[in-house]
């Protein structure tokens, strides 16, 4: 009787050990399709996570030679002063015309005196401010910071919504070269300047030049100054286009500080470097910011590594159970297997016969696997997920409890103008909270079906091999003696 016919019967002849089989082998192929269809989720939501994380590379002043220049200075005179430099708009503009560049903000800062309004001052200690009249400042130093940039919508204050347009609209690319601002809601409704007003600043420098500003947007700022220095409250923040403070400081056409955002946070290095070649300054530092996409990227990272883990630790345990439940089949089959032999029947074909008894339940167990597998893999990946952002967001908080980082002195790379450093941090965090993926898309493509046929085969393989020790063993004079 040929081995594959044998096998059939067999497997019909022993139902309840084939209905064990069936369910055994349904239980691993399960868990290897669960571990397979999350680990394809997870690679998916990588790439996913590599093109909205938003990295940032940030061209500002160098402050180490920016201090050095002004000891250099400070020998041969006893004024000291710290002068920040600037790179011209082309090659600002240029760099941002890189491919792997997304958009791209420019940024300049500059401090004026408020001429036909009152600023508003912070009181430390009390519970609420004052006005303080305009002009009410140093020489050098205005009570208003004007902090120009390509677009407020590109700042980090407004993306991580610290900031947000409540009246009138954001400053934008066309506003190049204008003299339209955005002011702050306190700052407008203290004096009663609405959208379309005008208003008058006055430069801090010798002759002090008014300028007149038209008002085209109103924010509100949630954050507050601890500060009683003059101009430190956020309300006396104006936003406008990145020309106008080049104008004030007599730096037309140049800036000092631009953030690219990358729209593939896999080309950082690459890009970083392109940049640096495009500035070509010793007076400039690229740096990089992916701290969002690290936040991002780690959880998929360790999700793809527990599901890789589940493969296996299931593949070799499936492995050893079936072969185990083989081995103590072969025990029960031993005068079976002795006739088969004794006529004449070669012990590969035996061994062939089992394999097939095994490949039947196979099947079975895959189409079991196919109509659960997506399920279990579906609560299993998204626990692990949420499991992992959770210490994800909780290791960066612990790290970050310090206050962030700045760019060159006087530059807004937060878009904040005076409200300084820990806001980057809080928006970094913030922002990779809100882009963190909440649930992963887990589906069974052809290839996973692939994979499982494939690790089935291997389990099973393995699985005969063990038991195949026992069967070469048999001598059929022995077995026919023995019963």
């Amino acid at each position: 009787m040929n081995y594959l016919k044998r096998s059939t019967l067999y497997l019909t002849h022993k139902k309840g050990q084939s209905l064990l089989l069936l369910l055994i082998m349904s239980a691993i192929l399960v868990f290897v399709l669960s571990g397979i269809i999350i680990q394809n989720a997870a690679v998916s939501a990588t790439n996913s996570v590599t093109k909205s994380a938003g990295t940032t590379i940030s061209v500002s002043a160098n402050r180490n030679k920016m201090f050095s220049k002004m000891r250099s200075s400070a020998s041969k005179s006893k004024a000291k002063t710290i002068t920040t430099p600037t790179v011209s708009n082309a090659k600002l503009k240029k760099a941002g015309s890189l491919s792997t560049v997304a958009y791209y903000n420019i940024t300049n800062t500059a401090s004026v005196n408020a001429s036909s309004f009152d600023t508003v001052s912070t009181t430390t200690g009390s519970q609420g401010g004052g006005m303080m009249k305009g002009g009410a400042s140093g020489a050098s130093t205005g009570n208003i910071t004007i902090d120009g940039v390509s677009s407020t919508k590109l700042t980090s204050s407004f993306i991580s919504k610290e900031d947000k347009i409540v009246s009138g609209r954001n400053i934008t690319t066309s506003d190049a070269n204008s003299k339209n601002v955005v002011i702050e809601k306190e700052l407008a409704s203290s004096n009663g300047i609405k959208v379309g007003d005008k208003i008058t600043v006055k430069m801090t420098t010798s002759g002090k030049k008014s300028i007149k500003l038209k008002v085209v947007g109103i924010y509100k700022a949630k954050s507050t100054s601890t500060s009683s220095m003059p101009g430190s409250d956020p309300s006396n923040t104006i936003y406008t286009s990145y020309t106008l403070p080049a104008t004030i400081t007599g730096t037309e056409g140049k800036s000092s500080t631009v953030t690219y955002t990358l729209s593939n946070s896999a080309k950082e290095k690459s890009t970083t470097k392109k940049i640096k070649s495009i500035i070509n300054s010793s007076s400039f530092s690229v740096s990089s910011n992916d701290e969002s996409y690290q936040q991002l990227l780690q959880p998929m990272k360790n999700v793809q590594a527990f599901a890789k883990k589940i493969v296996w630790l299931v593949a070799i345990a499936g492995t050893i159970i079936l072969g185990l439940i083989i081995i103590l089949s072969v025990r029960t089959r031993q005068r079976e297997i002795g006739v088969l032999v004794s006529l004449g029947e070669s012990k590969m074909h035996i061994i062939g016969q089992l394999f097939s008894e095994l490949f039947v339940i196979l099947i079975g167990a895959m189409v079991i696997a196919l109509l659960l597998g997506n399920f279990v893999g579906n609560k299993v990946g998204n626990q692990l997920l949420a499991q992992q952002q959770t210490t994800s967001v909780t290791s960066t908080s612990g790290a970050n409890g310090g206050p962030g980082g700045g760019g060159a002195p006087g530059s807004s790379q937060t878009g904040g103008g005076m409200r300084g450093g820990a806001m980057t941090t809080q928006s970094t965090t913030s922002s990779a909270s809100k882009k963190a993926l909440k649930t992963l898309n887990t589906s069974i493509s052809p290839s996973s079906v692939i994979k499982l046929g494939g690790m089935g085969l291997v389990i099973i393989a393995l699985a005969v091999c063990v038991s195949e020790i026992s069967i070469l063993r048999l001598r059929p004079k022995d077995i026919l003696i023995g019963e």
